[in-house]
């Protein structure tokens, strides 16, 4: 019986498999993507496995490491649906070690001479940190494109609004006018560099690891290079110099590139959120019947996946300082950092490829309110125009001087609730310097966006020069 009497034990059919937020079916993709379970998914990295130990043992029956005829049979047997995962669980259980039990029923699978020949000469870690190599290829396979994607969504907003009047803030405050193709022009921009970023990693981080107990290759003879080239080529990875057992700044450059790629993402979604607000309302997520807001209250119309992907910003964060304190091991191997890495690269990927997701939908629905945009910026006109004014006086008495007339008036409007042209005009010291025709032009926001159109189209024609050479 339940020691607490009004609360259900869970079913007796259940088998407690789905444990973790990103497999979760009541969360759905808030926290993974499809394409995130896939690469991670406990099947697939077991079949990922035999793949690499059919392609160890093929690159060594070329090289006459082993016999040819063992390492057909050994490639042709590599196949998922002949082994028994429960008794490879059992085998786990029973030895404590992450890979005997596959290796142990791989070897039954394929049969008892050829059996004998299976990972000739590697060590455990050459299996597995091959094995997250792959995963990390097909981690930027789905997320190189996606980004790519959000970048030419982005860029067509932005050109579409190089010259739309809007409210540009610092600290919270207003500061002065902008174009809103300029804020997403800089979006566009920073999402451009981590495209980059990604692209060089590749180069660097996806490549094998094939170097034997201590690093030394010494199970292969003489032939260790060359079974590693051929080794890497059959599963289309990079040849590393020397191995990286111990030398962890490939998985971490990897996870630091996610988290700043999630970063990025959710201060995008931050600043939407922030404009959606009824002060603001210059934008909104687009909206369908049937969705709803709060359980509680009829009205709402929360923008939950813009608040998901700094959610998704937040957990992505942590996975960096994990991976960052992976960097430091023990001589030539040492486990405390490898079993931080199988945690951390999954979460960090399952964050980031959720968060891209989600981006891109918030995005191509989003809903631009120009006419709300240029009302706030009129609204604070009389403040913002600040510059403008302390720069034109600055023409008639020097810059530091207008600066100084400029700040007492600007503080004596906040300070009193009156305008600031109001007192412009009763400043001979500065009314008589200017005429009602460049007052008048002085609080025009919409005339002072500066080179807000040039900025967009700088940016919005870099980004796509980048995706021409590089295609979705």
């Amino acid at each position: 019986m339940s020691p607490h009497p009004q609360l259900h034990t869970a079913h007796e059919s259940c088998r407690h498999e789905r444990g973790h937020i990103t497999d979760s079916r009541f969360y759905g993709n808030r926290y993974a993507s499809p394409d995130s379970r896939r690469i991670f998914c406990d099947v697939c990295r077991n079949q990922r496995w035999l793949d690499i130990e059919a392609a160890l043992a093929q690159a060594q029956g070329e090289l006459g490491l082993i016999p040819q005829d063992m390492a057909d049979i050994i490639a042709s047997s590599a196949r998922i649906e002949l082994i028994d995962l429960d008794a490879v669980q059992r085998e786990i259980d029973n030895s404590g070690h992450s890979l005997v039990g596959l290796l142990r029923v791989f070897e039954t699978a394929c049969g008892p001479e050829a059996g004998q020949f299976i990972h000739y000469g590697a060590t455990t870690q050459d299996i597995q940190d091959t094995g997250q190599s792959l995963e990390i290829r097909d981690v930027l396979d789905v997320l190189q494109p996606q980004l790519a994607s959000l970048i030419a969504d982005l860029a067509d907003l932005a050109g579409q609004h190089a010259d739309t009047v809007a409210l540009g803030r610092t600290h919270a405050q207003p500061a002065l006018p902008m174009s809103f193709g300029l804020k997403v022009a800089g979006w566009t921009d920073e999402l451009l560099r981590h495209h980059d970023r990604l692209a060089q990693l590749r180069e660097r981080v996806v490549v094998a690891q094939l170097f034997g107990g201590a690093g030394t290759m010494a199970g292969f003879g003489d032939l260790g290079p060359a079974v590693l080239e051929r080794f890497a080529h059959r599963l289309g990875l990079g040849v590393p110099t020397t191995g990286w057992h111990a030398a962890r700044d490939r998985p971490t450059e990897f996870v630091l590139a996610l988290a700043m790629v999630t970063g990025t993402l959710a201060r995008i979604a931050d600043e939407l959120r922030t404009l959606s607000r009824p002060e603001f309302a210059e934008v909104a997520e687009a909206w369908r019947p049937g969705k709803v807001g709060s359980s509680t209250m009829p009205h709402k119309r929360n923008p939950e996946r813009l608040e998901q992907v700094v959610v998704m910003a937040r957990l992505a964060n942590a996975q960096a300082g994990a991976a960052l304190s992976a960097m430091i091991g023990d001589h030539e191997r040492d486990a405390r950092a490898l079993r931080i890495e199988w945690a951390c690269i999954p979460d960090i990927a399952h964050y980031c490829l959720a968060a891209c997701g989600m981006m891109t939908e918030s995005v191509t629905g989003l809903l631009v309110h120009t006419d709300r945009m240029r009302h706030n910026t009129e609204a604070a006109a009389d403040k913002i125009m600040s510059e403008r004014l302390m720069l034109t006086l600055g023409k008639h008495i020097g810059k530091q001087r207008a600066h100084e007339l400029v700040y007492e008036l600007t503080q004596r409007a906040q300070q009193e609730g009156r305008l600031v042209r109001t007192l412009v005009e009763a400043y001979p010291q500065i009314s008589g310097k200017l005429g009602p025709d460049e007052l008048e032009e002085i609080f025009d926001a919409s005339s002072y966006l500066g080179s807000s159109s040039v900025l967009t189209g700088r940016a919005v024609a870099e980004a796509r020069k980048s995706l021409a050479v590089d295609p979705l």
